[in-house]
């Protein structure tokens, strides 16, 4: 590697292996991302080159695009998409019906994704049988009563998701309590590290964690790092692994950008995931990035929540990131890593049951929707969520009201300060008759919401990666934990509580006095909602 790329900074307790880098639409042109982005458009500029040659100077090239129409029409029909993203599919086909066909049979058949698809299957059935369910456990009659056995045994179908007793939980309702609990817990470890999460950026969260990682590899620590491949656009390096692995910290991101069209674009690693030894486990919607802990301030005060999760149930999370990690190894290694730990005072008298869960996007299973549509299903007094996006298919949004509508107490906190204007707009579609069915929904004043918390009845929780949107719920590889009866579901009920004392209702009045730029905006990407 030349000089030029080598750059290391270590002051203040903080590491940061990349320089400062300054922004501007040169720069972007030669990096290496602004390279890959331009390949990409030349690729798509070629593929429409040829459409309207062929459209210009074929006169039988209309009837084939009559006959593609009405071939990828019945297609639709007999297909699994979901009804609205019929809607959307057959909206494009009727615009644009060859593009829009070819897009379609793009994305449907994986192209420039099916190693990796069929990769995953094969590391998801080889380890099915690697964490065993205790039968006694499942057999418990609050288990039963609640068909929270019911649930174990769905998301089986699609992994190896045992429930597990004799596990501690500590809810972390900021990022800032969570960096604070995660940096002692770091410095404690003896064997291993893993991490994976969809965002890593340099700045002092990363800098001041990346010291602890680099002093527990120098002792003889296994420690691993796996991040979005997205962060090379404008967060990362494309060789910040390399940079890594010279302070002995083994790194791979996740279906990294390349020069060419590829479905796996689609596919991102969303989780949040942080295993110590097999001991201790972080899950939530917190990130390594400054904003997340509050040290810069990009969208107002930025809201989020994480758990901490000690005991047996920590085996599933480093089960989780085996399963990224192997995804390119020859020769995968799970075992030496799945070793169930030795029970503590803290673990052995823990009440409540915990089930991690993961949601993988290439299989049949929409296990994210499904699991919070069972907790909507069943609840009989309140259901209390907060999301940052509310991008929601027909299915979600009528489980919503028809659970306010038999007279459950549901109310949803999004942000009073969007990220993205575009979600923000959709979010603002779906007020109306999510309102009028009897759901409460409520704008968080102070900033962002970017926590993913249910909670219901005082019995049932999750908390972990998974938002009210298409990508999250469809396109994201996503992980979560699900609590029933421990005691740290009180303390994210009175989180709720907290941030609820915050916000703003949404009411008909604040709906008829609603931007024109949302209303107009939210209403177009309506119509593409399924496929952002």
């Amino acid at each position: 590697m030349s000089k030029r790329s080598e750059y290391y900074d270590e002051k203040d307790g903080i590491i940061h292996l990349m320089p400062k880098q300054k922004r501007g639409f040169l720069r972007f042109l030669f990096s290496r991302i602004g390279l890959v982005t331009v390949l990409i458009l030349v690729q798509l500029g070629l593929i429409l080159t040829a459409y309207r040659w062929f459209d210009e100077y074929f006169q039988w090239f209309r009837v084939l695009t009559w006959i593609l129409t009405i071939t990828m029409v019945f297609e639709l029909f007999s297909s699994d998409t979901d009804a609205t993203g019929k809607l959307t599919w057959l909206l494009l086909m009727a615009l644009t019906p060859v593009p829009a066909a070819m897009l379609y049979l793009f994305t449907e058949n994986d192209v420039g994704h099916r190693k990796i698809k069929n990769r995953i299957s094969e590391l998801i059935s080889e380890t099915k049988e690697k964490l065993v369910q205790d039968p006694e456990v499942l057999a418990r009659p609050e288990i039963v009563c609640s068909a929270t056995d019911d649930l174990c045994k769905y998301l089986n179908r699609s992994g190896c998701f045992p429930l597990y007793d004799h596990t501690a939980v500590q809810y972390l309702p900021s990022g800032e309590e969570k960096f604070e609990v995660l940096l002692r817990e770091l410095q404690k470890a003896e064997h291993f590290i893993f991490m994976e999460y969809f965002i890593i950026g340099e700045g002092q969260v990363w800098g001041k964690i990346l010291k602890i990682l680099k002093e527990k590899a120098a002792q003889g620590v296994d420690v691993r790092v796996v991040y979005d491949g997205m962060c090379e656009i404008k967060i990362l390096s494309y060789d910040y692994p390399n940079r890594l692995e010279r302070l002995g910290i083994k790194c791979k991101p996740f279906s990294p950008i390349h020069p060419f069209l590829s479905t796996h674009y689609n596919y991102r690693d969303h989780r949040k995931i942080l295993v110590i030894d097999g001991k201790i486990a972080f899950n939530g919607g917190i990130n390594l990035s400054d904003e997340y802990m509050n040290l810069t301030h990009p969208f107002g005060y930025w809201k989020d929540a994480a758990v901490m999760i000690q005991g047996p149930a920590v085996q599933s999370f480093t089960l989780m990131f085996l399963q990224t990690w192997n995804i390119d190894e020859k020769e995968p290694v799970w075992d030496p890593y799945l070793k169930l730990p030795a029970q503590s005072s803290t673990t052995e008298t823990a009440p409540g049951y915990v089930l991690p869960f993961a949601d993988c996007p290439l299989d049949e299973y929409k296990v994210g929707e499904n699991v919070y549509m069972d907790i909507l299903s069943r609840a009989k007094s309140y259901v209390h969520v907060m999301t940052p996006y509310l991008i929601l298919d027909n299915e979600l949004e009528q489980s919503l009201k028809f659970a306010a509508q038999r007279g459950v107490n549901v109310k949803l906190i999004l942000p009073g300060i969007p990220d993205k204007i575009s979600a923000y707009s959709l979010a603002k579609t779906h007020y109306r008759p999510l309102t009028e069915a009897g759901v409460h929904i409520f704008e968080y004043a102070p900033g962002f919401v970017h926590a993913k918390v249910f909670v219901s009845d005082n019995e049932k929780a999750v908390v972990g990666t998974i938002n009210l949107d298409y990508r999250s719920l469809y396109h994201h590889f996503e992980c979560a934990t699900y609590l029933y009866r421990t005691p740290c579901i009180t303390d994210i009920e009175k989180d709720f509580q907290t941030a609820l004392s915050q916000c703003t209702e949404v009411t008909p009045e604040s709906i008829r006095n609603e931007r024109m730029s949302y209303r107009i905006l939210g209403r177009l990407l309506k119509f593409v909602a399924p496929l952002m």
